[in-house]
């Protein structure tokens, strides 16, 4: 076995205008009043890693153009769709009136551990900030809410390491 240097890696890559081209999972994402850069290049990164259909940058959260997101997206903010809204409310009232499910990923006192949770697609799963979490207007209008176990004293991880374990669950059951 070898590793792959960059230039091999490169070629057997899509380039920018085909991962454009390519059918997306029904999967959205709805990130509120989301602070670091850092954070939001790491989700456009998973975005693109899971072709998710469409990625809302609302409220405080960054958007590109940014050196700091260009940072950790490493380009995937050329592939992924995204959208900045104000307010996250619009995005997901939209969302349900189009037959979208909307999932908070959220410590509530209804939620369901994330791989056990039944998701009917297309969903969307809102992550909110850093620290305050989904704010209590968004959860009125969340079909439901899932949550990471953690056995430690933390109560969560960081947003975008969080994101990436969501994707890739939901992922998971679209491929089932």
């Amino acid at each position: 076995m070898r590793k792959l240097c960059h230039a091999e890696i490169q070629k057997i890559k899509p380039s920018v205008s085909e991962v454009k081209k390519k059918k997306r999972n029904p999967i959205y994402a709805v990130i509120d009043n989301v602070r670091s850069l850092y954070n939001v290049g790491a989700i456009f990164r998973t975005s693109d890693a899971v072709l998710l259909k469409k990625l809302y940058l609302c409220g405080i959260t960054g958007f590109p153009p940014r050196k700091e997101i260009s940072k950790t997206a490493l380009g995937a903010e050329e592939t992924v769709p995204w959208e900045h809204y104000d307010d996250s409310l619009e995005v997901i009232k939209k969302l349900k009136k189009n037959g979208v499910k909307i999932a908070a990923v959220e410590l509530t006192d209804e939620n369901i551990r994330y791989d056990k949770a039944e998701y009917k697609f297309p969903v969307c799963f809102v992550f909110g900030h850093e620290v305050e979490g989904i704010s209590d207007d968004v959860i009125q209008f969340v079909d439901f809410a899932v949550y990471l176990p953690m056995s430690g004293r933390a109560n969560s991880l960081n947003v975008a390491t969080c994101y990436g374990i969501i994707m890739y669950e939901a992922l998971k059951k679209i491929k089932k």
